[in-house]
């Protein structure tokens, strides 16, 4: 028997074992080919308004997804490792030289991971026409995707795969090389201490996600700010989930082993201590899980949110179907016949916007857009008549009458200014050798020209726009409403083409495709990572939790020697996996809700994220408990062989 013989006898003998990797392994090979097949897809480039962004997304999806696929292997290997030093001990103890070992482990992971590749590249091509179909059915298009398949991209997995092989492979000699004969026979003995209790720990534990929960509630306005909480959000949450394991969980546990008649009924008694006896050596492993969990559920229910509100968000960027600033030459009618030339979207209004635009000094006011000195903000001066023209254009209830300096400012979007904190606050602007001091009354919701940063439009009274457009002059917004103005590619199309610098041309079916195209790209780019991390960290918990059942073998071979029943040996480990798979779930979930919370008050997210969360979490329960379910199988019949 040669000792590639030896090496596929070991993955037969363990193929149990190996099966949960193996198929978290073809399903990271299979996502990873299909983002990378989808990058060569014309049915897709064909869809876009620009198919460099769905590239760029993917490409740095594909980054992230082969980082972590890195570290989920490594951590498989490192697993695999742990649980055969006694095995490798005993090719040694036979006098096996140690480069033969670690030959016949190379052997046993190239076969395995070779089994993958194939298997997952297999299953991508199959499977890249249905995904290539979902994207495009996000992206809105017509559903029309061939069957396709891409050399490049199976040679750019096979590379990747390869590098992660020679990686994993390194970790094999490593385990050969580094520790002694004895070290490998007692490496199941490692680590079996009472841990301490840190009433110092726990009580951090406790204020640091406090801290981070509160400053989640925390109104933002600034740039800065923004920096700043997050800061201590990520901070607090990550500090404080590695100490409520490390420390505040073990606490909880030690004060339940207190209670000797809950303690003492049943098996309570092993699956607490298997608990409080290893928790702390799972810190790391469950303090991930939860962070990961929460990231992942927090960008998913993120882009399901802008994916639901996608329309409404253009609505509010892009009021009208068309606008662009009038000039002296034939542009305007040239575009203006185009638009009235389409009879299938028929013009409802037509209104033209004087503005005045100019510098303001926002010092004394609440608002202050970044990357602009406070003096010198740009801010466009409308009057309350053109604004309530468009506002009767546009179907809007509220009318505006600004009188002498008092003003009105309409809210920007993607802030969350309220009229309380704006009232009374005052803007400067300079005319000729005049300066203007006008005082915020009140916030107008209804926003009527194109959205552009720092979104900075003020109403103001009809004598004072007529007072300040004699010395500053105006520019003229020509402006139209039409049916239908989510299909009006061809118009958009054509108005683009005739416009140049200076028009300013804005349309609603750009803004609207972008916004689409976006959310789309994001669903289902966050999507699909967020059930390769799902599938990488239920594989996790599954390794560790089969590695404790074989260390707990011994304990339950005793409790069924002295009576104890398998129906109470069965509940006590479904107790105990619950534990394991489900405190770093709940604390991802509350974590994810207070993530939610942040950037909702810095407007990154609607108000609509209720069914995104829903959805989400409703996918990561479903998939959890699928790996509790056969963790819990498997872990039982570890722990019940030959009782």
């Amino acid at each position: 028997m040669t000792l590639f013989d030896v090496a596929k006898k070991n993955i037969q003998g363990n193929f149990k074992h190996y099966l949960i990797y193996l198929l978290s392994m073809i399903f990271s090979v299979m996502i990873y080919y299909i983002f990378v097949s989808l990058q060569y897809s014309k049915a897709i480039a064909e869809g876009l308004q620009s198919s460099e962004s769905l590239r760029a997304v993917l490409s740095q999806a594909s980054v992230i997804l082969i980082l972590f696929t890195a570290i989920f292997v490594w951590g498989s290997n490192a697993f695999f490792t742990r649980k055969r030093k006694k095995e490798v001990g005993l090719y040694a103890l036979l006098g096996m030289r140690r480069q033969t070992i670690a030959r016949m482990l190379l052997y046993e992971n190239l076969i395995m991971s070779l089994a993958a590749i194939i298997v997952g590249i297999f299953l991508g091509t199959l499977l890249s026409k249905l995904f290539a179909m979902i994207l495009l059915k996000l992206l809105d298009n017509p559903v029309k995707a061939g069957f396709e398949i891409h050399l490049g991209a199976i040679g750019q997995v096979t590379l990747v795969f390869a590098a992660l092989i020679l990686i994993t492979s390194m970790q094999g000699y490593r385990l050969i090389y580094k520790f002694k004969l004895v070290e490998l026979f007692q490496a199941e003995r490692k680590g079996e201490h009472a841990p301490r209790i840190s009433l110092l720990a726990a009580g951090l534990s406790v204020f640091l996600i406090a801290l981070g929960y509160g400053t989640a509630f925390k109104p933002i306005s600034t740039t800065q700010g923004i920096l700043v909480n997050f800061s201590i959000i990520l901070i607090g949450l990550g500090a404080g989930t590695y100490l409520l394991f490390r420390s505040l969980v073990i606490a909880f546990l030690r004060l339940s082993s207190l209670d000797k008649k809950r303690y003492y009924r049943g098996i309570n008694m092993i699956g607490t201590s298997n608990l409080l006896y290893r928790i702390r050596s799972n810190t790391v492993m469950l303090t991930t899980i939860s962070l990961l969990s929460a990231l992942t559920l927090c960008a998913a229910s993120v882009g399901y949110s802008l994916f639901y509100t996608q329309k409404q968000s253009a609505v509010q960027e892009m009021p009208f179907s068309y606008t662009y600033a009038a000039s002296d030459n034939d542009f305007d009618a040239k575009a203006r016949q185009i638009i009235l030339s389409d009879t299938r979207h028929p013009v409802k209004a037509e209104i033209s916007l004087p503005a005045i635009t100019i510098d303001a000094d926002l010092t004394r006011f609440a608002y202050q857009p970044g990357n602009y000195e406070p003096k010198k903000v740009p801010v466009k001066l409308i009057s309350a008549s053109s604004y309530n023209r468009a506002a009767v254009a546009l179907g809007y209830k509220e009318r505006l009458q600004p009188s002498g300096r008092d003003v009105v400012l309409v809210r920007p979007l993607y802030t969350n200014l309220s009229a309380d904190e704006v009232r009374g606050n005052r803007i400067s602007v300079t005319t000729g050798n005049d300066q203007e001091s006008l005082e915020v009354t009140r916030i107008a919701e209804g926003r009527i020209l194109p959205w552009g940063y720092p979104d900075m439009c003020i109403i103001i009274s009809d004598s004072l726009f007529s007072q300040l457009s004699k010395s500053i002059g105006t520019i003229t917004y020509n402006s139209f409403k039409v049916s239908g103005q989510e299909t009006t590619k061809e118009t958009s199309t054509a108005l683009a083409k005739l416009a140049g610098e200076g028009t300013g041309m804005a349309t609603f079916y750009q803004q609207y495709r972008q916004n689409v195209e976006n959310a789309g790209i994001n669903v289902f780019t966050l999507g699909f990572l967020g059930l390769v991390f799902l599938a990488a960290t239920g594989s996790i918990i599954y390794f560790n939790q089969l590695t404790e059942a074989e260390a707990s073998k011994e304990s339950y071979r005793i409790l069924r020697k002295i009576g104890v029943s398998r129906k109470d040996i069965r509940r006590s480990v479904a107790k105990q996996v619950l534990f394991v798979f489900g405190l770093p779930l709940i604390v991802g979930l509350i974590h994810n809700i207070m993530m939610l919370r942040a950037l909702a008050g810095i407007n990154l997210i609607s108000g609509l994220f209720a069914a995104p969360i829903l959805i989400s979490g409703g996918a990561y329960l479903l998939i959890y408990f699928a790996y509790y379910a056969f963790t819990v199988k498997t872990y039982y019949r570890t722990v019940s062989a030959k009782l």
